[in-house]
Parts: structure tokens; sequence; C-alpha cells
């Protein structure tokens, strides 16, 4: 629904990764006063590479981190760089850097240095600052439902600056979580984990292949990161075996393993043992002198109080409609970037766009109970479908960001560029090695470089 009244609301964004960003021009654009919080030195978020992880737990098993990026060296992107701009700002060629499709992660930080300077965004942005606490103000209700409907909600927010450890106490009206998704491990249970004295650690703080020369290493996982980590350990290591749920593997890995004589592909582990010994659940066994967990990662938000409101649930954050907004704390705490597998900077912005004129009452949302009724329908058709609590957010789904989209009328993803997705996730699994490098969509990239999304802001350099 769309109203005649607008309001400039006082606004916290909580990171200035990319969702964040997105979110402050955003809310600025309607009107709204924008102060967003980084933690770091810059703008990124995860982009922004962090090559010193000492003193950090290996398994990433603390409360609070101290790391944030769990970017490795050598990382390149999956997708490539023509599907990843924001809508009114393509992620472009530049001449004298990184010039290729599937760029290293530099480059796409430096896409979010221009954007933050294009748009002017930098003096909205408190760095070095870290959230210690946000709750609702005067909230002394015994129960959530005192909370419900309460339109004048307001938002404590203290945050510490790093340097000078002062503590700053503010009040907002509306706070967006914008704090990624990577950075807290996502450890599996495996007996005799506790126990194993060898080395353990998350791919969280893996960086680079050289400390693990000479060594017989375990790398738990078979999704990308694993891959691309077996890949590059292969080059150093005495032996890597690469531990799946499933030994279905993709033709590009089968390619790979047949390859190399020391990447082996292993089924689940079973156990560890003290003495330094893997068995794996079809009773093969190795003794390894590292174990990499490239499991993936947790949504978490130690900062956040919303009086149990919202809360983590085996990575089901919720209750969110449309993976946003908490029906009864609506639209005052929303979440951007909660979404996975998805084509996700245009995402962000829709989501920011919606954010953004329903704080000024543009918009608004359906009634709690509507909201409450669609999150339920969600989870529902989840399980029905078989798919894990866990995978909750895993969208995967170009239908549903349109959908998403239409609720402020923001543009439907271009047919090139969920093409250009699928194509490289197609030659993904059938040469994993070189796909980055080599492929076959040259009549799609033309038509993408063509369409206004690149011609918008006047000729642009592309190798082609």
């Amino acid at each position: 629904m769309v109203s005649e009244t607008y309001q400039s609301k006082k606004v916290c964004v909580i990171g200035a990764g990319p969702s964040g960003l997105v979110a402050a021009r955003e809310l600025r654009k309607e009107g709204h006063r924008v102060v967003v919080l980084e933690q770091n030195h810059d703008v990124g978020g995860q982009w922004l590479y962090d090559p010193n992880v000492e003193g950090e737990d290996p398994l990433g098993r603390t409360p609070s981190l101290k790391v944030h990026s769990s970017l490795y060296t050598s990382l390149r992107l999956i997708s490539p760089r023509e599907i990843m701009g924001f809508t009114d700002f393509p992620f472009s060629v530049k001449k004298g850097r990184d010039m290729r499709r599937f760029p290293g992660h530099r480059e796409l930080l430096l896409y979010l240095k221009d954007f933050c300077d294009w748009f002017g965004l930098r003096d909205l942005i408190r760095f070095n600052t870290r959230v210690a606490y946000v709750g609702m103000l005067d909230y002394y209700g015994t129960s959530t439902d005192d909370v419900v409907g309460c339109e004048d909600l307001k938002w404590v927010v203290r945050s510490v600056d790093k340097k000078t450890q002062i503590v700053m106490e503010e009040v907002f009206d509306a706070v967006i979580v914008a704090t990624g998704h990577y950075s807290q491990p996502r450890l599996p249970s495996i007996k005799g984990m506790d126990a194993w004295k060898r080395k353990q650690m998350h791919s969280h703080i893996y960086r680079v292949p050289e400390p693990f020369a000479d060594e017989v290493v375990v790398v738990v996982g078979t999704s990308l990161s694993g891959q691309d980590i077996s890949m590059e350990l292969v080059e150093e290591a005495k032996a890597v075996y690469l531990s799946g749920k499933s030994l279905d593997i993709s033709e590009g890995l089968s390619k790979v393993i047949s390859k190399h004589e020391n990447l082996h592909l292993r089924p689940q582990i079973d156990c560890l043992q003290e003495d330094g010994k893997v068995l794996f659940v079809d009773g093969s066994w190795v003794i390894a002198d590292t174990i990499m967990y490239c499991t993936g990662y947790s949504y978490t938000f130690p900062f956040l109080d919303t009086k149990g409101i919202v809360a983590v649930d085996d990575d089901r954050v919720g209750p969110l409609y449309e993976h946003t907004f908490p029906p009864s704390l609506a639209p005052s705490l929303s979440f951007i970037g909660i979404p996975r597998k998805i084509i996700g900077f245009p995402f962000f912005e829709s989501q920011a766009k919606w954010i953004a004129q329903l704080l000024s009452g543009k918009r608004t949302l359906p009634s709690r109970d509507d909201m409450m009724q669609s999150i339920k329908e969600l989870y529902h058709s989840r399980d029905v479908a078989g798919i894990p609590k866990h995978n909750t957010h895993d969208i995967a789904e170009f239908e549903y960001c349109d959908r998403y989209g239409d609720h402020i009328g923001f543009p439907r993803l271009e047919e090139w560029r969920k093409e250009l997705c699928l194509s490289a996730l197609r030659n993904a699994d059938t040469d994993l090695e070189t796909y980055r490098d080599s492929w076959d969509d040259h009549e799609l990239l033309q038509e993408a470089l063509q369409s206004p999304h690149f011609t918008q802001h006047g000729a642009q350099d592309f190798p082609l």
C-alpha cells in the first residue's frame, strides 16, 4: 500500500558492507537521517580483506570474533562481474585494475569504495565503532505482546570507539542490521572432536596454503570454499582428503581429483582419535596433521536484545516476514542481507528501498497476523520440501527475488543477468579449475554490456 504522508526518521545502520552501504543510500534518498556504525577502518564488510588472523580462535567458538572477513588471499568471485552490480551502478571494468570477468576480492572492494564515493556516503559512516548493545527504549513489559503495534517504538544503541574505548549511547527511531553472514563459523558435531590433539581450524581464518606444506590435511565440506581451498592446498600439502556428506560430486570436481594423485575424496568423518587418526564412515582412515572445516557460517547478532522476539534457531532467523521484518517490531527493526544463494547486490537494493519507504510512511506492511501467517506458510513449505531448518534463508530462486521487488515496484532481474548466473554455475559444474577464465557465453555478455544497466553512465571500456 502507498501513503501520501512522509516522515523523516533517525535511522542506525549496523555495518558498512554491501547491504549497509545501499541501505544508507536508499534511506538518505528517502529523506531519513542516517548513521552507519562500522567496526572496521573502512567500508566493504566481508570484502575488506584482513590478512592478520593471529589471536583468533581457530574454530571461531568465542562469542565475539576479532576478525570479521573470511576472505583468503587468492579468492576470486564465483559469479561474473556483470551480474553483481547495483542496478544504477554497474560493476564496470576499469583500466589499471583487475579487468577479469571473475576478478579477485580486492576488485569488488574497490567497486564498493567507488559506490560509496559516487553517492557521497562516507560522511554518514562512523568507522572503528563496535556496536555493543541494541535494545528497545523504555521496555519494562512482562510480555513481548506489550510492544506489539507500538508505532513510537525507539531503540537504544550503545557503541564503543575501538581506539579510545569511549562508549556512546544514542536513541534511534529505527535500526537496520546489515552485519553479513560469513563471519561466525558453523561447525559440525563430530565424536572425538574435543579430544583431538592436532590442528583444527575453520576456513574463516585460512589465508594462504604455505603453512600446510608437507602436511596431511582433511578438508571437511565439499562446497565451493572446500573445493577452492582443496585445489590450493594440493600444491603444498603431502595429501588432501576432501570429506563430504555425499560422494555424488560434480563433473568438475571429479576432473580435479583425477588430475591430482594427492587429492582424495572421502565420505563423512565418523570419529576423531587422540593419536591423530581420522576415521570415515566407510571404515577407511588416515593420520592427519590438520583438519580444516569448510562447513559454512552461522547468523549471529550478539548485540541485539529483542526480549526473545527475534531468535536464531539452527540458523533460522525468525520470525522474519520476507526474510526482512520481525512482524511485531516492523518496520522499526529490519535485517538486510539475510538471504543466501541469490544475486546479492540487486536483492539488497530492493530490501533497502522497501525499508526506506516503509519508514517514511510511503508504504505500509500487512497486518502482524498476516505477516505471521506468511512466515508459517514459508516454514511449512520448506518442511514439506524436506529442506533443513538451517537452510531456511537459502533462496536459490529468481522468481522469489522478482516477487520481492514487486512490493515496491523494483525492476525485475534482467533476463541476461539470470542467464549469465546460470551459465557460470553450469560452467563451474563441468570445469571447476578453468570456468573463471574460459567461457562460452559471449552473446549473453554482449547483450549485458549493451543493456541500459551498463550504458546509463555513458561509454565504458570493456575487454570483449
